[in-house]
């Protein structure tokens, strides 16, 4: 019974006009399902404000083949059990023509699995693990994936000392083993480091939610590295970046990241000043397409867009390029015309979907300002 209402009240909050029949032949509906609320909730959020935004501006525009989009959006909570509930909800009772989700590959992976077996087309925006895609041809991304995202990284830590480079070669790692998206991101570092010249001093692992980290942090200053790598996500990370300087590992010894950082410097205050982790996006691209997303998204929330509001609006858009071009509102044909996306230019770069269904583009290295709570374009590095 409280589920039950917990939902009714998430389709109350989230969807936008929602009927009980998406069968009508007046309207394309797009689901959408987040991290509204729990801990990665501003990850969640970002990415529903992005996506909004894009379906304001293709209704505004006049819609697609004629009709309206409407976009009903369910809160997952950050929890795989209400990922079943809410894109089947999605699925059996609005009849969505295709559905946006998740932020987190573990998330991603459960819910594609659903899209897969109902055959409805699925596009993630920021999930990077590479099993995510794997789980069948209606499952898509348009972010980078973690064996090039490792990359970055090790290329950045190890390419000569300057804007480009960090010129360091002894690095430790502190995984989540309960994220495939952290397990999987610190494998691939871990091999490019390797190739690149680097070494692991020491590895260790915690479990998402832990506070207490000092026996790995020990474990890890007694290795004595150049750096330290923490493939997780934000609310975890400052809380380790706090305890990394409490024992004593000092301010010259960098903080390595992912894309899930995004937003770790607005809660990991001074401990997490002059840290490091690739990215999507950067609000500093002085690109005409970027900067009037920008000033849109300003206009609209008040704030200045993240990485994963750039990708969310970037799957909206790049949903309508894909249903604009597909010969008829069919899941099946949907998901050819996804399948068949090249050079589509997006606010996080211009994207194309190789035959696994992932995404080719470049990222971006930000070094954190943890007094302004910003993040500042280091470089970009391409495929």
């Amino acid at each position: 019974m409280v589920r039950t209402l917990w939902i009714y009240l998430g389709a109350m909050t989230f969807a936008l006009g929602c009927k009980s029949n998406s069968t009508a032949t007046d309207e394309i509906i797009i689901g959408e399902y987040g991290s509204m609320t729990g801990s990665e909730a501003v990850f969640g959020q970002s990415t529903h404000n992005g996506l909004s935004m894009a379906i304001d501006e293709v209704n505004a525009a006049g819609g697609l083949k004629g009709k309206k989009i409407r976009l009903v959006s369910y809160d997952d909570q950050g929890k795989t059990s209400e990922v079943g509930t809410a894109v089947t909800r999605l699925i059996t009772s609005d009849h969505v023509h295709a559905i946006v989700g998740e932020v987190s590959s573990s998330l991603s992976i459960a819910g594609g699995q659903i899209c897969q077996r109902h055959g409805v087309p699925m596009v993630t925006p920021s999930s990077t693990n590479p099993k995510v895609t794997e789980v069948g041809d209606y499952v898509f991304r348009i972010c980078y994936i973690d064996p090039f995202q490792g990359y970055v990284m090790a290329k950045f830590v190890t390419d000569p000392q300057g804007p480009s480079g960090l010129g360091l070669k002894r690095v430790a790692i502190l995984v989540d083993q309960r994220q495939a998206y952290s397990q999987g991101l610190s494998r691939d570092f871990e091999t490019a480091l390797i190739k690149a010249g680097g070494n692991v001093v020491v590895k260790s692992s915690y479990q998402g939610g832990d506070q207490d980290f000092s026996a790995q942090l020990t474990q890890i200053k007694g290795a004595n590295p150049e750096a330290i790598y923490i493939p997780g996500y934000y609310t975890d990370v400052a809380n380790i970046a706090k305890q990394v300087r409490g024992i004593g590992i000092a301010q010259s010894v960098p903080l390595l990241g992912g894309d899930g950082w995004e937003s770790v410097q607005e809660i990991g205050g001074p401990a997490i000043d002059g840290a490091y982790y690739s990215n999507h996006f950067a609000p500093e691209d002085t690109h005409a397409e970027v900067q009037s997303f920008v000033t849109k998204y300003k206009a609209k929330y008040g704030k200045t867009p993240d990485s994963l509001a750039a990708l969310g609006y970037d799957a909206g858009m790049l949903l309508r390029e894909a249903i604009q071009r597909a010969p008829s509102l069919d899941r099946a044909a949907i998901r050819d015309a996804i399948a068949a996306t090249r050079d589509f230019q997006g606010v996080t770069g211009k994207t194309s979907l190789d035959e696994h269904r992932n995404a080719r583009k470049p990222a971006v290295v930000l070094r954190i300002n943890a007094a302004a709570k910003t993040a500042t374009y280091m470089t970009t590095i391409a495929p």
